[in-house]
This record gives C-alpha cells, sequence and structure tokens, in this order.
C-alpha cells in the first residue's frame, strides 16, 4: 500500500492498531459527546457495489465511516480486507486506476474487500475511473463506498453507473447535522423508550419536560446539528472561534474550488443573512448588490443549495403540491451553527460566541428568524417544505401524504387571531409558539415549538428507522 494512506489504514498491522491510533477515533473518544448514527447500520455488509454517502461540509462523513470500519473489525472482518482511501491525496483518475489496481490483489482473498473513496470530488474525473475499474471487472467482490460533499455532483455522476451499482436495495444514503431531537437525545435528557411511550399514549409532556426542550433548543439555536460545536458547547461553554472558521473555511475553498468569485459569495452570504426569512427574488437581489444578472445570483445559490449550506423555500403552488415559480422565495442557512459560521467569516471578531452568537439570541426580531428558519430547515428534513403566500402568509406548507400541512411558527408577541387569517383557511393547520402550554386559537391547535419539532423528529426517526442518516431518494 502507498504508505501515504498508512494513517487512516493502521488495521494492515491489526485491528486493535486501527482502534488505538486511527485519527479519528482518537480524537472521536476524546470527546464528551460521542454519537454513534445507526446510518452504519445500512452500510453494506455483505455485498459488493458503488455506495455513495453524501453531507455537507464538517457533518460528520469521515468518523462515521471509521465507525462503520471499526464495526467491521468487531464482526471478525479480515483486516486486510478493509481500505480507506482520502481523495485529497489523488489527482486524476488516472492516478485513482493505478493506485486501485495495485493496491486491491494486496487486499485479502476474502469474499468481499470492503474500500472507503473519502471526498471523492478532489479527484479529477473520478467518474471515469470508477467507470473503469466497473466495467473492466475490478470490483465484481468490492463494496465500494464513496461520499462527497457536492450532492449534485455525485447525483450526475451516479447516473454514469447505470447496472454498475450493485444488488442492494439502498446504495444512495445522505448523513445530515443532527435535527434538534436527536442533539437531544444525545444530551440524554430523556431516554428514548420513555419518550416513545409518551408519544404512543399521546400524553401531555410533563413541566419539566417542556423546560428541558427550550432549554435545549437555545442551545441548538447556538450550535446547530453540527457535533464539533454540540462538544465545544458542552466542554468549553461556548463555541470555539476555530470551529466556526473551519466550517466557513471549508465552504469558501470549495465555491473557490468551481471557479467563483469569493467577493460575488461575500456579497450573497450578506444578503442572505440581511434578508434572512424574508421574501426575496434573484433580481431584486441582483439589483443591490453588484452583480449584473439575476442569472448569476442563482447560480451562487444553487452552488450553496448543492453544497448542503443554503436551503431555498419556495412558495406552494397548492392545486401541483409543487413550487410556485414566479412568486418569490426565501433562503437560508440549512443549520443555526452555519448562520453563526458565515456571519463570522462577514464580519471577524475576537470573540465571536459573545459578541455574535449571544447577542443575536438576545435580540428578540434576530432570534425569531433564527427560529422560524430553525423550524423551516428541520421539517425540511423529512418532507418537501414551501411557505404560502396568498392573501397572507403562512411559514410553513409541508407535503405529506399527498397534501400540505400548514405551519405558523409566533414566537415573538402574544397570538393574535387577525396575524393567523390565512393559516385558519385551513383544517389541519398548527401554530407552534413561545407559550409554555397547549390549547387551540381560531380553532388551531397551539404547541410549544421546541416540543412540536422534537415531536416530528421522533415520529419521522421511527418511521424511517434511521436517525442521522436517511437513504437518498
Amino acid at each position: 500500500m502507498d504508505t501515504r494512506f498508512t494513517p487512516h489504514n493502521r488495521q494492515w498491522e491489526s485491528a486493535e492498531a486501527f482502534w488505538r491510533e486511527d485519527p479519528h477515533l482518537k480524537q472521536l473518544q476524546r470527546q464528551p459527546l460521542v454519537y454513534r448514527s445507526p446510518l452504519i447500520d445500512r452500510l453494506p455488509r455483505a455485498r459488493p457495489g458503488i455506495y455513495t454517502v453524501t453531507g455537507g461540509r464538517q457533518t460528520g462523513k469521515t468518523t462515521l465511516l471509521k465507525q462503520w470500519m471499526g464495526e467491521l473489525l468487531h464482526a471478525k472482518l479480515t483486516p486486510t480486507a478493509l481500505l480507506f482511501l482520502t481523495g485529497e491525496l489523488i489527482d486524476d483518475h488516472h492516478s485513482l486506476v493505478r493506485l486501485l489496481t495495485e493496491v486491491l490483489p494486496e487486499m485479502s482473498a476474502d469474499p468481499l474487500k470492503m474500500v472507503v473513496l473519502d471526498e471523492v470530488t478532489y479527484i479529477r474525473d473520478w467518474d471515469k475511473g470508477i467507470k473503469y475499474l466497473a466495467d473492466a471487472g475490478l470490483l465484481d467482490d468490492v463494496a465500494l463506498v464513496i461520499t462527497g460533499s457536492d450532492t449534485v455532483i455525485l447525483r450526475e455522476a451516479r447516473m454514469r453507473f447505470p447496472g454498475r451499482r450493485g444488488q442492494a436495495d439502498t446504495v444512495d444514503f445522505h448523513l445530515l447535522p443532527l435535527s434538534f431531537a436527536e442533539t437531544f437525545l444525545l444530551k440524554k435528557k430523556i431516554s428514548l423508550p420513555a419518550m416513545r411511550t409518551l408519544l404512543a399514549e399521546a400524553q401531555t409532556p410533563a413541566p419539566s419536560l417542556i423546560e428541558d426542550l427550550f432549554v435545549e433548543f437555545d442551545r441548538f439555536l447556538m450550535h446547530g446539528g453540527f457535533l464539533t460545536a454540540i462538544n465545544d458547547l458542552e466542554r468549553h461553554g461556548r463555541i470555539l472561534p476555530a470551529t466556526l472558521t473551519t466550517y466557513s473555511d471549508w465552504i469558501r475553498g470549495d465555491v473557490l474550488k468551481r471557479g467563483k468569485s469569493e467577493h460575488f459569495l461575500r456579497e450573497i452570504v450578506g444578503a442572505i443573512i440581511k434578508r434572512y426569512g424574508s421574501q426575496i427574488t434573484w433580481n431584486n437581489l441582483a439589483k443591490d448588490l453588484s452583480i449584473d444578472h439575476p442569472k448569476t445570483v442563482a447560480d451562487y445559490m444553487a452552488l450553496l443549495s448543492s453544497m448542503n449550506a443554503v436551503f431555498i423555500q419556495a412558495a406552494l403552488q397548492e392545486d401541483t403540491l409543487g413550487p410556485a415559480p414566479k412568486k418569490a422565495r426565501k433562503v437560508m442557512f440549512t443549520d443555526p451553527f452555519i448562520f453563526h459560521a458565515m456571519h463570522n467569516w462577514l464580519h471577524p471578531c475576537a470573540d465571536p460566541f459573545a459578541e455574535q452568537i449571544e447577542a443575536t439570541l438576545a435580540a428578540p426580531t434576530e432570534k425569531a428568524r433564527l427560529v422560524e428558519a430553525s423550524a423551516v430547515t428541520q421539517v425540511r428534513r423529512w418532507h418537501p417544505t414551501f411557505y404560502i403566500k396568498a392573501k397572507g402568509e403562512v411559514d410553513i406548507a409541508y407535503v405529506s401524504k399527498g397534501r400540505f400541512w400548514p405551519i405558523e411558527i409566533k414566537w415573538t408577541g402574544q397570538f393574535r387571531p387577525k396575524d393567523l387569517q390565512q393559516t385558519a383557511k385551513y383544517q389541519n393547520s398548527r401554530v407552534f409558539g413561545r407559550q409554555r402550554g397547549f390549547g387551540k386559537i381560531n380553532g388551531m391547535p397551539t404547541e410549544p415549538l421546541p416540543w412540536a419539532l422534537f415531536r416530528l423528529g421522533m415520529e419521522e426517526l421511527d418511521q424511517q428507522g434511521s436517525p442521522g442518516g436517511n437513504p437518498v431518494a
């Protein structure tokens, strides 16, 4: 094996060496909170094929795969039947083909070899290399797991492998940051069986649980679902500047790698933050920025969306249950941590946790915008998610079971019937708010927002059986 890859393949010395010396597992063991994604249970163990794991930067894809490798070794997989390659060290498809052609014969003669190719988009024309290896029969006894942060690039590349993916029911996976429900359970505020009993019996949650949810939701608005930030807050009582900078540096680097302008990126990010949760059009944005053409704005937005950094919330066309093409959109970051990281990138300061993160949560209007965006991006994890723009506006309309489900978010002020006139037009509407109790307004059920997001998250996780990672449709 090429010695450049040795640090990530200590299992070739022994399984014990891998558990003891792997850099990602060593770092994981030092964390106060360690998460095991059930996505690990869905990754290949017995069938060859070409699998993909996508997900945004810093969501833990590499660590997840190292945990999976460790479990394969615990299950007595021959250590030399397991290989980890990082795309950062492979220049192009020629290098990739040469490397795998040389190393596959060195691996154990087990019926199935497991090969991870991490951050594959660093490799120029990588898909040509994979197609050649598959066509040459070199992957017939290999479960090849490819990871990448750009979902569009990987989705397009997957289309070039028809008939070469293998026989597994699911071959494409997407790793998301932790949901609010997952972060709450990670901190063991309530046991999973106890919560499932509470939900199954439709019990009213105890006031103490509601208070815990509000406390943890405030923390979620700081760290989001990013484990590094979660552990920063757990260990240090704040999110370290380096954690914020690492994420924004990745975003900046990935955008520049695609030939885009850093100046335009800064303008776009600034515009997203300035208009957070507001209706916008690419035309209006282009007029306010130095960018000449709305298509350029659209290109940057699409790129950030493909990198899982931004969610573009379209208005709902009610008769088709799809996006209304001529109506304005809302744009928000897919996680509150990303909001803070990009805000700090635009406006660096000595203590971003105190000067920016805590300051944002202390400002009622700014916090309310972050709350609404967080609610939207939690729901869109599981369902196509829009907003409604008619005579009035409804914050969320998600599509499920052949219909749409309207949700109004009320975080500032009291519930006032006149503010809910549009929402009240729909019989299945709900209102999520800052109040601690449950009730009704204009005939619509109201519930505490942190509880509602936790409940929705638990219901979806139980249905999918895969908290933290979902198969790609």
